[in-house]
């Protein structure tokens, strides 16, 4: 296992007027665009990717993307070395309190901001160690040996009204959540693993069977994009995929 190879696209998709997801990989942001980079894991051992899904039915999605993604970026350089993997739990539960009341006291400042929020689904590479976080309902697959596994759970509700399904985000940052809450698991690599993190508006569009045929074919995340918004691209769609070599 020397590095990862990463992919990431982030698109508004076909019905929405503007884009809340943005992605974060390393020290770079991407939303409306799309970014490859190599990482050397001999020479690195201390970064983040992460995907933030805007919670745009609600208002200034796209500022509790951003502004939580900067936020993140910030606490993970300027973590100390040396931590334990449960220190590090802690560390991160308090930083999710923490950017919670950021993003959730902004409303109070300007109306325009009140009840935004967003959900965060990220890897973190620790010390030689990597570790995933989740707090909302994007998600993280891992695909091995040609198989294809959602690693998160869905912090979501959903439920039909006539032919039309709705779902609701039970667990996030900011939008009024008293409680934030992270479910963070450290997890080892093998080589050719392939790991992706997508907002709902690619997972709502495709089957996991498709995603998996996408990946095994040597697809990357604009590949996955353009699949889902061919399907509908009812939301905005954002993919980050991350193979290890």
């Amino acid at each position: 296992m020397r590095g990862i190879k990463i992919s990431a696209s982030c698109h508004i998709g076909n019905i929405r007027d503007y884009n809340d997801d943005m992605i974060l990989v390393v020290d770079k942001y991407i939303r409306d665009d799309r970014l490859n980079m190599d990482i050397s894991l001999p020479d690195t051992n201390r970064f983040v990717v992460a995907l933030a899904d805007g919670l745009g039915g609600y208002h200034a999605g796209d500022v509790a993307s951003a502004e939580t993604l900067s936020n993140l970026k910030y606490f993970i350089s300027d973590l100390p070395c040396f931590l334990s993997a449960d220190r590090l739990k802690e560390l991160l539960n308090d930083w999710l309190y923490s950017i919670n009341k950021v993003i959730s006291s902004q409303g109070y400042v300007n109306p325009q901001l009140s009840n935004m929020g967003t959900t965060l689904v990220g890897i973190i590479r620790y010390e030689d160690k990597f570790f995933w976080i989740n707090c909302g309902d994007s998600r993280l697959y891992r695909l091995r040996n040609k198989s294809i596994m959602q690693i998160t759970k869905d912090h979501s509700n959903s439920s039909m009204n006539g032919n039309e399904r709705i779902k609701a985000v039970t667990n996030c940052i900011g939008s009024g959540c008293r409680a934030p809450f992270f479910d963070i698991n450290e997890f080892t690599c093998d080589k050719d693993d392939i790991y992706l993190l997508c907002s709902d508006g690619l997972s709502d569009m495709l089957q996991d069977v498709e995603i998996k045929d996408i990946l095994i074919d040597d697809g990357d995340s604009e590949d996955l994009c353009r699949a889902a918004i061919n399907a509908g691209g009812y939301d905005n769609v954002s993919a980050c995929v991350m193979k290890i070599v």
